[in-house]
């Protein structure tokens, strides 16, 4: 019997190839029966995120500086300064931001970014995180598997 190596090969591909098919389980895994159904909802706990922010504001003494009493002769020489600088407006503007500092102010927020929810189904109490608030009735998704041991486990 002379057969050739390329038979001889293709033969030993077809046997290695039926082994492993058969070495595999032939567990077959059934559709989950599944529904859907309300709960009752016990109670709602919103869970909180704080956020901390620091803002730089300008806070200003309500009382100025108390004024020097001039001579008349340096009110007069000021008035004639002020009429041929006309920079009266400026020095005001800088007496009061001498009253004035720069202050960090901290403020927290507080917002809501999940909510605890209690409910009770069939008689059995359930909590869950969910991402709004459900209202007084929550739609849930039931799914019934029947447990499968393995061969092996019997």
């Amino acid at each position: 019997m002379n057969r050739s190596p390329l038979a001889l090969t293709a033969l030993l591909i077809a046997a290695l190839w039926a082994g492993g098919a058969a070495a595999q389980s032939t567990t077959v895994i059934q559709a989950e029966n599944v529904r859907y159904e309300y709960a009752q909802v016990l109670r709602v706990t919103p869970v909180y995120q704080t956020l901390t922010a620091t803002r730089v504001e300008q806070q200003c003494d309500q009382s100025p500086k108390p004024v020097k009493e001039d001579s008349r002769l340096s009110r007069m020489v000021g008035a004639v300064k002020d009429v041929l600088t006309r920079d009266r407006s400026e020095r005001q503007r800088q007496t009061e931001a001498e009253n004035c500092r720069s202050v960090p102010v901290e403020r927290e927020f507080r917002r809501p970014i999940a909510y605890d929810v209690d409910y009770v189904y069939k008689g059995s109490k359930y909590r869950s995180r969910l991402p709004e608030d459900p209202g007084n009735r929550l739609r849930i998704r039931v799914a019934v598997t029947p447990v499968i041991t393995p061969i092996s486990a019997r």
